[in-house]
């Protein structure tokens, strides 16, 4: 039957439930009057994994659109200021071995590609700090902005670093007083399909059944509509991303003025990786690990020893890969319902957004056009997928580690995905540039941030000096103009932790 698509019902509360909810009831708010309705039914016996901490600059402008208080958002979620991703110890696991993928383009980006200049004449510097000001913001502990800079601008890029339990609370708040989503508490006990296959209604233990026009499965690993009802498989994926478990725990800051790093820390160890991210009132930390190369008592005492502490570490489980289908019938899967990668950059988050948006500006009138958005979804978000993929990739095969088992085995070639290799083959001899291999624009990394990996890990390409003598003046220039606006901004920007405390003392301006 052709109707018209009027209630959205989104299973599962977390960050993914209520980001979900909250893009789509602020796009479509206006239609409210006239009957649209988007409703969250959430279990409350089911409690959130509440780990993803880090995010990506697309939350500034998702939370600014939803009409959030940037100053709010700092006072509630135990928010900090991150600048992008520091990486110790995965190209040689030497004492001085760390890069930046720091969360700015390259100054110059869309007038010169500097990077055959910076390998002809690095000057002892690394290819961000020689391109881009943020790695002296982040290596001083600097914030991206002031107390006098609007709310959601930045006189830097930057992204946050939150507490995944408090902004779930702070988001359902929101979404219920400001945009008007019905927030329904309850256990599904049964999903009911039409004669077509779409899902009709969820029978739930305590509110009754609950009718809908679409459903939006993010019910976490559980996937309770995607796969429990309508069977959509898994592809896994760690053939090429070897790490299946985290073991996360928190700990104090050393004291409450202790430095706040502005960057996640990612620190290579024997058979993965640690995160080490900053809040206001305590660190994340978690390792990501391969249990094919260490077992769990040997990760918990590399944790330890990293920590300083020997807390107990809970035990996350990663499925590591994606639905093969994201969108079936009337219900699209979003968050770790759709699909879970390591953490190494960030993309759960920014997944969720991306999937919400295009949710809410694609959505389909009536149910006769639902099949055509559901495609398109589908196109992009494998798309998007596959790409998150061979960026992750590309942290390991670049690796000159051979210690341990672990790095020896992320390099051979038999765990790289085919585009991967062919571009690591293009790019030994032509640096990567927005106008070549990244002109999608369901890019989710730029050529930028494929540049920061590869020359912060050795990647060399072969540069011709002649092919460059025209932009050599050109690009001197502006590496030039860089250095002097990373010391501009050392002179100017506050301590990251100063300025946090300022904006939950005081709150920032609003534009």
């Amino acid at each position: 039957m052709d109707r018209p698509i009027q209630h959205i019902v989104i299973v599962g509360g977390g960050t993914a439930g209520w980001l979900t909810a909250g893009v789509i009831a602020a796009r479509h708010k206006a239609r409210m009057a006239s009957g649209f309705k988007v409703t969250l039914v959430e279990s409350p016996n089911v409690a959130i994994i509440g780990v993803g901490e880090g995010t990506w600059p697309t939350m500034r402008t998702t939370l600014e659109k939803m009409g959030v208080s940037e100053t709010e958002f700092f006072r509630h979620c135990d928010t900090a200021f991150k600048q992008g991703g520091k990486f110790v110890g995965w190209t040689t696991g030497a004492p001085d071995d760390a890069y930046y993928h720091p969360l700015m383009l390259p100054h110059g980006w869309s007038q010169v590609n500097l990077v055959p200049h910076w390998l002809q004449d690095a000057r002892g510097r690394t290819f961000s700090a020689a391109v881009c000001p943020q790695e002296a913001i982040c290596e001083e502990g600097l914030a991206p902005k002031t107390i006098a800079t609007p709310e959601y601008r930045g006189l830097a890029n930057y992204a946050y670093h939150l507490d995944a339990g408090k902004f779930a609370s702070f988001m359902q708040k929101h979404c219920t007083q400001k945009l008007g989503v019905h927030h329904v508490l309850a256990d599904v006990t049964q999903v009911k399909q039409d004669e077509s296959g779409d899902i009709a209604s969820l029978v739930t233990e305590q509110a009754g059944e609950i009718t809908g026009d679409m459903f939006v499965d993010c019910t976490g690993f559980r996937a309770l509509l995607i796969e429990k009802t309508l069977g959509v498989g898994f592809k896994d994926c760690r053939d090429v991303l070897f790490c299946d478990t985290a073991l996360a725990i928190q700990v104090p800051h050393e004291s409450e003025d202790a430095p706040m790093a502005s960057q996640t820390i990612a620190t290579a160890q024997s058979s993965g990786w640690i995160w080490d991210i900053a809040l206001p009132t305590r660190r994340g930390l978690g390792y990501v690990y391969s249990s094919d190369h260490i077992d769990e008592e040997a990760a918990r005492v590399e944790l330890a020893r990293y920590a300083g502490t020997q807390a107990e570490a809970r035990k996350i489980p990663i499925r590591s890969g994606h639905r093969e289908m994201f969108w079936k019938n009337n219900c699209v899967a979003v968050g770790l319902a759709a699909g879970f990668l390591e953490p190494l950059e960030a993309s759960a988050i920014m997944l969720i957004e991306l999937s919400a948006k295009i949710i809410a500006d694609q959505l389909p009138a009536r149910r006769s056009v639902m099949d055509v958005v559901a495609r398109r979804f589908n196109e992009v978000t494998h798309y998007r997928w596959g790409r998150i993929i061979d960026f992750l990739k590309l942290h390991y095969v670049l690796t000159q580690r051979t210690d341990t088992a672990f790095w020896r085995d992320n390099v051979d070639p038999a765990s790289t995905p085919e585009r991967l290799q062919d571009l690591l083959r293009l790019w030994k001899y032509r640096a990567p540039w927005f106008l070549d291999e990244f002109d999608r624009l369901e890019e989710v990394f730029p050529a930028a941030s494929y540049q920061y990996v590869l020359y912060g890990m050795g990647f060399r390409t072969e540069v011709d000096p002649a092919e460059n003598s025209a932009d050599a003046l050109l690009a001197s220039r502006i590496m030039a103009e860089n250095a002097a606006m990373a010391q501009k901004m050392r002179a100017n920007l506050p301590k990251n932790r100063d300025l946090v405390r300022k904006i939950r003392d005081h709150g920032m301006q609003s534009i």
